[in-house]
């Protein structure tokens, strides 16, 4: 409804009042008479009335209110008639159901786009519990849905609603990848990134590229590349401590350890450690959440630095603080940092202990929850056995338990 903020802001500069003085003559809050006036809320028939008396507008505010309701009531029905094609259009199960439930909700309330943010939320919640086959069903429904959404939604909720499109579409590259499916992963990491800028929210653009710069340390993209990109999205996130700002730094930091690059590393996982020390509580203390940064993230990301990087009494205390934090539920990840510790044993000389280890974990680790990049992992490991000793039998039992590497 940025038509109504538009005459609104037009009667109210004619009177010369600032938004608090108007907010005094009708007892709204300040604050909200701005967000009408920028269109970022819709009005009321009665803050539309109040206005239009204190302004002493003789209806015109009034009848910018109705004009731009019929106009909102007339893109609803759109939507409607969209939701409700999905709902009854014999596609998959999921898209049907989730497509009514939206209908129904823009039924009784099509001006809030809240919920999609709740939704993606809800997403980095379930990433580390929900099958990957499962967890791709569920957000390709909300998404054949969103896209029905954004199709009749207007700039400003189109703004709105490609947070909640950027954040779903990490969601899907990452399981790709976790799939070993990284030719469409790239693809959807396009669309992660276009959708972030067109939301134009700072930290779902460093947060969406952030994920980006890590998950190129694991798909085979060229390591100058991801390099490249994290120097791009440092260039974009500037000073300011988020989850999407240490993740970024993290995952830069993993890309120069594995490219040689050990200094550089090591700085930036001081560079990570520094915005974690800034971050407030919520985000540190959030363990459960694949938007937040918990602390066992950076003992991770030190343990995965000062491995590659040989800074071995580093990376045994980094594994043990990191091993202590990680949710019980997160077993996957904990095998990471365990087969980090793998690897430390080998460069220890320690050879044929550590690739038993190495073996053990996998393994010991159920079956559903191998992926991709777990098995990047261990083939790390299996990186750092000297030329000399390549004809171990322990190492060939450890390369059996992987798959023939694919990039479809």
């Amino acid at each position: 409804m940025s038509g109504f903020g538009n005459v609104l802001r037009r009667f109210r500069n004619q009177r010369g009042l600032s938004l608090r003085g108007l907010s005094m003559l009708v007892n709204y809050d300040f604050g909200y008479l701005g967000q009408l006036e920028r269109g970022e809320r819709s009005p009321t028939a009665k803050v539309a009335s109040a206005c239009d008396k204190a302004l002493d507008a003789n209806g015109a505010v009034v009848d910018a209110y109705e004009r731009a309701a019929l106009d909102d009531g007339m893109q609803r029905r759109t939507v409607l008639r969209a939701l409700s094609a999905l709902a009854v259009g014999g596609g998959p199960p999921l898209v049907g159901l989730e497509a009514l439930r939206q209908g129904l909700g823009h039924a009784v309330d099509g001006e809030d786009h809240d919920e999609w943010q709740q939704i993606a939320l809800d997403y980095g919640r379930a990433y580390y519990l929900t099958p990957p086959d499962v967890l791709m069903e569920q957000v390709t429904a909300d998404l054949a849905v969103l896209q029905a959404v954004m199709v009749e939604a207007n700039s400003r909720q189109k703004t709105s609603l490609s947070r909640a499109t950027a954040q779903l579409s990490v969601i899907i590259a990452m399981t790709l990848t976790a799939t070993g499916r990284l030719h469409m992963a790239h693809r959807w990491w396009t669309t992660a990134r276009r959708a972030a800028d067109e939301s134009r929210c700072l930290d779902t653009q460093v947060l969406t590229r952030a994920w980006d710069v890590t998950n190129g340390c694991y798909d085979g993209r060229p390591l100058a590349e991801v390099i490249a990109r994290s120097d791009e999205a440092i260039a974009l996130a500037g000073d300011r401590a988020t989850a999407g700002s240490a993740g970024l730094y993290a995952g830069r930091a993993q890309a120069l350890a594995l490219a040689g690059r050990d200094d550089e590393a090591l700085t930036a996982v001081r560079q990570v450690a520094e915005i974690t020390a800034r971050l407030p509580s919520e985000i540190t203390n959030d363990a459960a959440s694949f938007w937040a940064w918990p602390e066992h993230r950076l003992r991770h990301t030190e343990s995965y630095v000062a491995t590659h990087v040989g800074h071995l009494a580093d990376a045994d205390a980094a594994q043990d603080r990191a091993l202590v934090l990680y949710p019980e539920c997160q077993a996957r990840l904990r095998t990471q940092v365990s087969l980090h510790r793998a690897s430390c044993l080998i460069q220890k000389g320690h050879i044929g202990e550590g690739l038993r280890f190495a073996a053990d974990l996998l393994d010991d680790l159920p079956v559903e929850q191998h992926n991709k990049l777990l098995y990047e992992v261990a083939r790390q490991v299996m990186a750092v056995v000297p030329a000399s000793e390549r004809r171990r039998t322990e190492l060939g039992d450890l390369a059996a338990r992987l798959p023939i590497t694919s990039t479809a």
